[in-house]
């Protein structure tokens, strides 16, 4: 076999692996994806802009670590706040159904998982 046809071959398998590697890193189950779902949460509203934290219940979480996670939610709370304080009372309180947030990560005690970096909505 000639030099050329050896290189040619080589470079096709090489581009085959790779290909093979992309699409399996994407594909599998919705948790391989970062996904995660949860029940209910909170997120708090400071004088229009939302907050980058959130505080849900009930979440199944993605198996591996990633840099962004996709949260589907069922319900979201977020009380509005005309101050930057917490232990004032809300302005009004919203309820938002199916919402989906992106977040840059999460740590979880128990059953309640504080989600940190989220661009707002």
């Amino acid at each position: 076999m000639n030099l050329t046809l050896k290189r040619l071959l080589g470079v096709t398998a090489a581009v085959a692996t790779g290909a093979t590697a992309l699409l399996g890193t994407g594909a599998g189950t919705a948790d391989a994806a970062g996904r995660a779902h949860c029940d209910r949460a909170e997120r708090a509203i400071w004088i229009g802009d939302p907050s980058r934290n959130m505080t849900a219940h009930r979440c199944s979480l993605p198996d591996n670590k990633r840099r962004w996670y996709t949260v589907e939610i069922d319900t979201l709370v977020e009380p509005h706040y005309k101050t930057e304080y917490l232990n004032e009372r809300p302005d009004r309180t919203e309820t938002l159904h199916n919402r989906t947030i992106r977040c840059l990560g999460y740590t979880s005690e128990n059953s309640t998982v504080n989600w940190f970096g989220c661009v707002p909505r």
